[in-house]
């Protein structure tokens, strides 16, 4: 299938620190995380915007013989704006090369900025991911606005700017000229897509490991229907990449509705009574009411 080049939403943003030889830094005190990898779709938290620049440098003609002959392009020069919503402000200031005081206070170290990577990972309009990659670069934050409440309330959501490097690992993100870049994407509906392989390349030899399921929603709160009727409840397992997705669905009273383990339901008698999706890891518990009624 063609890459798209029209996206629709921000799925989520994944950070991470490496360190000087651009391994990952999988550690919660030194690193963003025990694994490494800060996933930023938290309860209340993510990317409101991702705006890429520098991708390319236009190229500047070079002539002879009175004509155009050929271009010559500069470097690439990738830059990243984040716009996040609550982002957490301790794994924030990590990526910044701020440092605690250990009396709740924080100030920029002197010292050379982190390396962190970055996956930006959107939607295409058919539903695949599509993820801008960098796997070496600084974030830094400009500055804060402040405003007072009035009748309306006044938010401030945190600005971000990541400038890209060239990848710390001597093998990661060549091209077929055995160059290195500052930029790669990968694409989900690609037949040879492995997003194991994605992390471990950009997060500098990332190992995969368990992510727990947080949470799990309903698309639908309410059913109604009519005996005879059939539907379906999908199951929105938090966070979106959580190693178990297995989800199960029971019914309140067989003699009113049925429901598959697809969330497939159908209605066989008259009343009312709940479906529960469950899931298999962590047991996590959303409800949906119904109500059938006779023919």
């Amino acid at each position: 299938m063609p890459v798209g080049v029209s996206f629709k939403d921000i799925a989520w943003v994944e950070f991470a620190k490496l360190d000087d030889t651009g391994k990952i830094i999988a550690d919660a005190a030194k690193g963003l995380s025990a694994s490494g990898i800060y996933h930023a779709d938290g309860d209340g938290e993510g990317a409101t915007t991702a705006n890429i620049t520098g991708l390319e440098e236009k190229g500047t003609a070079q002539y002879a013989n009175g004509k155009s002959k050929r271009m010559a392009h500069g470097a690439q020069t990738p830059s990243l704006a984040l716009t996040m919503l609550d982002m957490d402000g301790s794994v924030m200031a990590k990526m910044k090369g701020y440092v605690s005081d250990g009396k709740g206070g924080y100030v920029l170290s002197s010292s050379k900025k982190p390396h962190v990577a970055v996956i930006v990972a959107s939607y295409d309009f058919e539903g695949h991911l599509f993820y801008d990659c960098f796997a070496n670069g600084e974030m830094i934050e400009v500055g804060h606005s402040h405003g007072t409440n009035t009748n309306s309330e006044v938010d401030y959501n945190g600005t971000f700017e990541y400038d890209a490097l060239d990848p710390l690992g001597e093998t990661v993100f060549v091209d077929d000229q055995g160059v290195q870049r500052p930029y790669k994407y990968f694409y989900s509906a690609d037949a040879t897509f492995d997003e194991v392989a994605m992390r471990k390349e950009v997060f500098g030899g990332y190992t995969e490991s368990s992510v727990p399921v947080t949470g799990i929603a309903l698309d639908k709160v309410t059913v109604n229907g009519k005996v005879g009727d059939n539907g379906k409840i999908t199951a929105m397992i938090s966070p979106d990449n959580a190693t178990n997705k297995n989800t199960t669905f029971i019914t309140s009273d067989a003699s009113l509705a049925t429901i598959d383990e697809n969330g497939n339901y159908a209605f066989v008698g008259s009343g009312s009574g709940t479906f529960t999706a469950k899931t298999e890891d962590g047991g996590k518990l959303a409800t949906c009411s119904f109500e059938s009624t006779a023919v």
